[in-house]
């Protein structure tokens, strides 16, 4: 509360002068409300998937205000609910300090993860409990085929795409690595459901690396301290990428052993950022 003396003076002709008081009134401070705009959101009516999904967009601060062209970053479970913020705000701060450079995130939305984000198996247990379990392939359809051209053909894209996902959209993306490797640049995969189906992806990887062109390609791995379950199929990731990986591919597991899987993902995302988006070093003369 702002306290506003007011003097009212008053002309009174008495005998022996004026008169005049001072009155404190209380006035409540004025607040105007307008919203907080974190992106943009978009309804995208996709053929793959028979419905209409949420598409979330993080554009630079500076995106209105020149006519470059950026590198783009694809999250899984990328709803407003979901890690859209979290990696939009990683994105947002490397911007604003000069520690990254500028990329446009797309928040892709999960709906049913294991439908969407998880390979098929025949594992009667996981069939039991999740019974729409196993349309990956459906899913990169969508990103590849529907998503992606709508980002290229709306924004100012450079080319440059990386994939991010965490627990079971980092098996999605490793999938995608293995079976695809030409959808993206670059591959961010956070504590990874490797386990999936008794960790047969991680076990066949090997087959798929030899398949692969020797074009180039990033792959970031990283774990926390999760058990055997989770552990063991990445090792086993981890020996076919030692033996089997092209010349062309940049690879590295970095193991978090102080980090949960609940807790992991912020600074892996951050790390990530850095590697992928490291701001330029300026040149020297001569």
């Amino acid at each position: 509360m702002r306290r506003l003396a007011l003097v009212l003076s008053f002309g009174l002709s008495m005998a022996g002068g004026a008169s005049a008081f001072a009155e404190t009134v209380e006035i409540a401070p004025v607040a105007v409300e307008t919203p907080v705009v974190i992106g943009q959101s978009y309804a995208l009516t996709s053929a793959f998937m028979g419905q209409t999904r949420e598409i979330n967009v993080w554009l630079p601060p500076g995106y209105a205000k020149n006519n470059q062209t950026y590198p783009v970053l694809y999250l899984l479970d990328g709803g407003q609910d979901q890690d859209f913020h979290h990696i939009s705000g990683i994105a947002q701060l490397g911007t604003i300090v000069g520690t990254t450079r500028d990329v446009i995130v797309v928040g892709i939305a999960s709906v049913d993860r294991r439908n969407e984000l998880a390979l098929p198996t025949d594992n009667a247990e996981l069939i039991a409990r999740y019974p729409t379990q196993g349309q990956s392939e459906r899913f990169r359809r969508f990103v590849s085929d529907e998503i992606m051209p709508f980002i290229e053909g709306r924004f100012r894209t450079n080319g440059e795409t990386a994939l991010m996902g965490e627990s079971l959209a980092g098996l999605f993306v490793v999938e995608t690595f293995l079976k695809e490797p030409q959808m993206f640049d670059a591959y961010v995969a956070v504590s990874p459901s490797l386990w999936w189906d008794g960790g047969r992806l991680a076990r066949q990887s090997g087959a798929h690396l030899r398949d692969h062109s020797n074009d180039p390609r990033t792959l970031i791995l990283t774990l926390g301290d999760e058990g055997e379950e989770m552990q063991a199929p990445m090792d086993a990731l981890i020996a076919n990428l030692r033996d089997h990986a092209l010349p062309g591919v940049t690879w590295d597991f970095t193991p978090r052993p102080t980090e949960s899987h609940a807790s992991i993902y912020h600074g892996a995302a951050l790390d990530a950022f850095r590697r992928l988006y490291a701001v330029p070093a300026p040149e020297t003369a001569p």
